[in-house]
Order: C-alpha cells, then sequence, then structure tokens
C-alpha cells in the first residue's frame, strides 16, 4: 500500500474519531441536562438535530473513504453501500438546514420589540420546530435519488469510482433541485448572518454611549448567543466555501491524479465542519445560560 493511501487513511480514522467522540458527548450532555431538569434555550433543541446529523455523516463519509484509503476488503452488499451514501447525504443537508435556523431563529429572538416582531417571535418556537422537523422530511425525500441512481459498486477503489458520491449519475431535474434547496439556505444563512451582526453593533454602541461614563458594560446572555451563533455559522461559511472550492476544480480537471481526489475527499462533508462544531459549541457554550 501506498504512503499517500496510509497517510490519506490514517487523517480520514482521526477524523472520524475526533468528531465522533465530540458530537456523541455533546449530545450525552444534553441528554443529561434534559435527564436533570434543566430547561434548555430553543436554539440547544435546534443544535441537538445538527449533533444527529453531524453523527451521522461523520459515520457514513467516514466508514466509505477509512477503508478505501486503506484498501481494506468491502464487507457491505451494494445495497449497504447505497445505504451509506444516502444516509451521508441526508445528514449534509441536515446540517445546512439547521445551522441556517439557528441563524434565523436568533434574528427572531433578539430583533427590536416593534409590533411586526412580536407576533413572529411568539410563534417562532413552533415554527422553526416544524421546520426543522420538516427539513429531515425534505432531506430524506430529495435524496432518494442517489441510492437509486448510484450505479457503480462500492470497491477497495471506492474515492475514485464514487466520486463525488455518484453525483455525475444523477439526472438534470435532480441536480438542479439539490442546487437549488443548497442555494435557498444560503441565502438564508447569509441574509440571517448579516442582520445578525448589524444588530449586535447598534447594541454594542448604544452599550457604550450608555456606560462610557461607568464600569465596561457586561455581556447579556442573548448577546453571548448571538455570537456563538455567529461564530458557528461563520465557521460552517468558510468550511462550505473550500469545499465547494476543491469539488468545483475537481470537477474542471480532465484527469485528476489521485493527490487532489483525496484532497478533494478530505473537503467533503463542508470540509470538516461536523469535527470541529461540537468543540465550538462546548466551548462557548455558557452552563448559566441554561435555566431550571
Amino acid at each position: 500500500m501506498a504512503a499517500t493511501g496510509v497517510a490519506i487513511g490514517v487523517i480520514f480514522l482521526v477524523q472520524m474519531v475526533v468528531g465522533v467522540l465530540g458530537n456523541f458527548s455533546l449530545l450525552c450532555h444534553y441528554l443529561f441536562l434534559h435527564l436533570t431538569g434543566c430547561k434548555l434555550r430553543f436554539t440547544d433543541w435546534i443544535m441537538q438535530h445538527l449533533v444527529v446529523a453531524n453523527l451521522l455523516t461523520l459515520l457514513c463519509n467516514g466508514l466509505q473513504q477509512i477503508m478505501g484509503a486503506f484498501g481494506l476488503k468491502n464487507f457491505l452488499d451494494d445495497l449497504g453501500c447505497k445505504l451509506l451514501v444516502y444516509l451521508h447525504r441526508v445528514g449534509r443537508n441536515v446540517i445546512m438546514n439547521s445551522t441556517s435556523f439557528l441563524s434565523v431563529f436568533q434574528v427572531i429572538t433578539i430583533s427590536p420589540k416593534s409590533s411586526r416582531w412580536t407576533n413572529l417571535r411568539l410563534k417562532s418556537p413552533s415554527f422553526i420546530a416544524s421546520c426543522v422537523s420538516l427539513s429531515w422530511i425534505l432531506s430524506f425525500t430529495i435524496n432518494i435519488a442517489f441510492p437509486m441512481d448510484l450505479t457503480s459498486r462500492w470497491s477497495h477503489r471506492n474515492i475514485t469510482s464514487l466520486k463525488g458520491f455518484g453525483s455525475k449519475s444523477l439526472d438534470m431535474f435532480h441536480a438542479v433541485l439539490l442546487t437549488g434547496t443548497d442555494v435557498m439556505f444560503m441565502k438564508l444563512i447569509l441574509c440571517s448572518s448579516g442582520y445578525l451582526i448589524s444588530i449586535l453593533y447598534r447594541h454594542n454602541q448604544r452599550m457604550k454611549h450608555i456606560h462610557r461614563n461607568n464600569s465596561p458594560p457586561r455581556s447579556s446572555p442573548e448577546s453571548k448567543a448571538t455570537k456563538t451563533i455567529l461564530l458557528l455559522v461563520s465557521t460552517f461559511l468558510c468550511f462550505y466555501t473550500r469545499s465547494c472550492l476543491f469539488q468545483v476544480n475537481l470537477a474542471l480537471m480532465y484527469n485528476p491524479d489521485e493527490f487532489m481526489v483525496n484532497l478533494s475527499a478530505l473537503s467533503s462533508v463542508f470540509g470538516g465542519f461536523p469535527v470541529v462544531s461540537p468543540f465550538l459549541i462546548m466551548s462557548l457554550g455558557s452552563r448559566s445560560d441554561i435555566r431550571k
């Protein structure tokens, strides 16, 4: 086995182990808070969906890539291979959807208390809850074509033979549908993030004016939560952009070498966002924001 293949396999293995441990630890943390009677913020409920989607993508994608990199014999049949591809795509979509819902819900939460926002703020928990639930249904539905159209059998060279997880075998309608949903949720993320930044900026300016002759102002729990979500969303956008650039570069290459294929595979699943995001949430989240 080539040294490059071993190195790639080790990177995939470390990435999957670290990501699974981080997301599973965060999931256990939320479960412990629920069992002890703590009242979680609604954004924590959305983050639980994000954690589940992270685990789904890491396990499904990591298993394929690790076995392909180490040249291990395939122990799954054709149906098992297609199921991994399908669940990976579902988790990928839910990650994007949950990230957009986090930023949108935070916009509604901290927006000025004007008459047009009041009703929406009161209804937003049930509205976002329905949207998150529907996002799973939508993800399961629009990705059903992946296992149907995947004609290549998973072998020990699955990274090359399934380049892009069979995306090149999709028909035009399905490709447009997938692209359209991605674009829609990316617009939600960008617009809500920009609005959050403007709200935080105006809030900081007011606080500086009020406290200019007093002690330095302390950040409110809402401000801390907003900054946490902004950092999480910014990290997602950075990884997503890098992943897209690698995928586009790979698609434009007539005969990509093994190094470019492996590099593109390493940047898949939003370039490692499922690995980094739980540690961001754990490091920036505050127990003081969770009320009993």
